[in-house]
């Protein structure tokens, strides 16, 4: 009996012409040959799971191999040891050849997405032993904090702005509630796997929106891929932004498919001329359907708003370029999304949300400051700088795919343009705040899910029936079949510094952290803790019980003044009334004042040894990973 291959269900993409003529061939001789040879050991079958196997192997026999103990100033990249590079183009490799059996078995080019997340992000996850990212360990004191107090503060000032956590509480209290259900001591013990966690819930988001505008499963998984390997943001660390941009795109994702207005799909079809096989445009639903789905999502966008401060304007301004169409134009959605976050604004989260709405009149136009990131220092170190020029280089690649597609592929444009209007809809953020210098990134990672499904379609061919302009369909497979593994390649090995250049400055050596942690656990309840920056492992632990100041996170003119007479500057501004003033001085603090130029090249050894030299320093306690000073104040006269 012949051993025939199905055919593809209708509207899955079409095979390559090779690969259709391979299929085809089930004469009497091939059935016989078939019949001879497991169907693991076929070769379609054999190269789509053997690069998975394989770049497995390499990738588990070079984690041994990874020294993140001793990095330099390139970070993490050359210490990454060949073996690993060669999974990555393995995994590459396979997952190009997998998309020839999108359309039969979509499962294989998913599961090497997953592979390629894990490939990237879990090495960290696997081997550090401290809390990777120095922002994560002040959300483990978040957390920390309300198991102490078992209560929420939204009105209590706190050192350092942290009363806002208090404001916006979700992901904290959640986490709370999973440190006393996992019987762990604190999040620390599993706050390293967010972004692996985050980027695994994150796929089927992704492919439920990428399939709402096409079935092709070619294009949706490598619009994933690219998701992956662009996303090099840092935003998927132990953060309310990871959790809450799951929920945004999870709201969306429902819009786009049970939101689409009658005679808008019909119109669209007609106008566009789509291929009805394509369905890249969603059935049409009822106002009573719509009126249920928004009673459905209301929780989720509550919980959007219990966790952070800028989702729920991104997902305002996302639903009102929505608007601006006819398929998805529906203000009932867009106004119990705006009313639910100003009636959070105005309430528990009112303190943060007046501060911000007075300091508009200063940030609104100003276009030049909002975009600046972190505090405008300048990159110093081969590892920072790499990581920067890599961040703009990844940037640009994918818009300008973006583009291509938008330009060449016309029709899947008019059928997703819903995702292109999401997707442009942060932009014009620029002009109204900087978000701390971090609304360019943040405008990046809203932007990005949509930009990864068009940069996509500049790589994949267009199935039948959805067009690709002007340029023959022979050509486009012929540039695609060269364009797709050498981007997806480049990205691939692009993603390396620009995630991992900067890594010495995000690792911390357990004595490190030790250090801190005995301070901070013995320092009496109102004293002060200076440091450099906050960029240290337990910076704020104990935040609502001690005060602190860290002294260089400012623009760069005041931190060469301070630098001059570091005693001079900071003395008239210490507390006078006896509370205790330590300074905490450590490596991780001089590599990231080094990297991010907040401080000159020595600037942070010169500080050193100024403080040392002054009788209004003294020494508490010195190790190789930093030292301990207490301020002593001039006697009385």
């Amino acid at each position: 009996m012949q051993h025939r291959v199905p055919a593809p269900a209708r509207g899955s993409a079409q095979q390559p012409p090779g690969e259709a003529a391979d299929e085809r061939a089930d004469g009497p001789a091939a059935g016989a040959r078939r019949r001879s040879v497991p169907d693991l050991m076929r070769p379609q079958i054999l190269f789509t799971w053997l690069p998975l196997a394989t770049a497995t192997a390499l990738w588990v026999y070079s984690l041994p191999g990874i020294d993140f103990r001793h990095m330099d100033d390139w970070g993490l990249i050359d210490r990454l040891p060949a073996a690993f590079y060669l999974s990555l183009a393995v995994l590459t490799g396979g997952f190009v050849v997998s998309l020839r059996r999108a359309g039969t078995a979509p499962w294989w080019p998913g599961l090497y997405s997953v592979a390629l997340l894990f490939a990237l992000k879990a090495p960290t996850s696997i081997l550090y032993d401290s809390v990777r990212y120095p922002w994560a360990s002040k959300h483990d004191a978040v957390v920390n904090h309300l198991l102490a107090n078992q209560e929420l503060r939204p009105g209590v000032p706190l050192s350092g702005n942290m009363a806002a956590y208090d404001q916006w509480p979700g992901f904290f209290t959640l986490n709370a509630g999973l440190v006393r259900a996992f019987g762990v001591d604190t999040a620390a013990s599993y706050l390293n796997w967010a972004p692996l966690f985050y980027g695994v819930v994150l796929i089927p988001v992704l492919v439920l929106i990428y399939r709402t505008f096409a079935e092709d499963w070619r294009l949706v998984w490598t619009g994933v891929w690219i998701f992956e390997v662009a996303n090099w943001v840092g935003q998927d660390y132990f953060s309310p932004q990871g959790m809450a941009l799951i929920l945004d795109l999870a709201v969306l994702a429902v819009v786009f498919r049970h939101f689409v207005r009658p005679g808008a799909a019909g119109e669209l079809r007609s106008r566009a001329n789509l291929d009805p096989a394509a369905a890249s445009v969603p059935p049409p639903t009822t106002g009573r359907q719509r009126a249920v789905c928004v009673a459905i999502l209301a929780p989720l966008i509550a919980a959007i708003n219990f966790t952070h401060q800028l989702t729920p304007v991104m997902l305002c301004v996302a639903l009102f370029a929505l608007n601006l169409t006819r398929r998805y134009r529906n203000p009932g959605l867009l106004a119990v999304t705006a009313v639910i976050m100003l009636i959070w604004d105005v309430t528990m989260g009112r303190p943060l949300f007046v501060e911000t709405l007075s300091s508009l009149k200063e940030s609104v136009g100003n276009l030049l400051n909002n975009s600046r990131a972190g505090y405008a220092g300048e990159l110093t170190g081969p590892g920072p700088v790499l990581q920067g020029r890599a961040d703009i280089v990844m940037v640009l690649v994918v818009a300008v795919l973006a583009a291509i597609a938008v330009v060449l592929r016309r029709k899947l444009v008019k059928s997703a343009l819903p995702l292109l209007l999401v997707s442009v809809a942060p932009v014009p953020l620029f002009a109204v705040n900087d978000y701390g210098g971090e609304m360019l990134f943040r405008v990046y990672l809203f932007g990005l899910p949509g930009a990864a499904f068009f940069a996509a379609a500049a790589l994949v061919p267009a199935a039948a029936g959805q067009g690709g302009g002007r340029i023959r369909p022979v050509v486009r497979r012929r540039v695609a079949a060269v364009a797709l593994p050498v981007v997806l390649a480049l990205l691939v090995a692009g993603f390396i510094p620009a995630y991992y250049g900067k890594e010495r400055m995000y690792y911390t050596p357990p004595a490190e952290t030790a250090m801190v942690t005995r301070l901070l656990d013995s320092a009496p309840k109102g004293s002060m803790i200076l440091a450099v920056t906050g960029s240290f492992p337990q910076a704020l632990h104990r935040y609502d019980q001690l005060e602190h100041w860290y002294v260089a996170e400012q623009e760069e003119p005041q931190n060469a003044i301070m630098l001059r007479d570091p005693v001079g500057y900071l003395e008239p501004q210490l507390p006078r009334d006896g509370r205790p003033v330590y300074f905490v001085l450590t490596r991780t603090q001089d590599v990231y004042t080094a990297g991010e130029g907040l401080l000159p090249a020595g600037g942070f050894a010169e500080l050193r040894s100024k403080l040392e030299a002054s009788p209004r320093f003294r020494v508490l306690e010195r190790t190789p990973y930093g030292e301990i000073l207490q301020y002593v104040p001039p006697s009385p006269t």
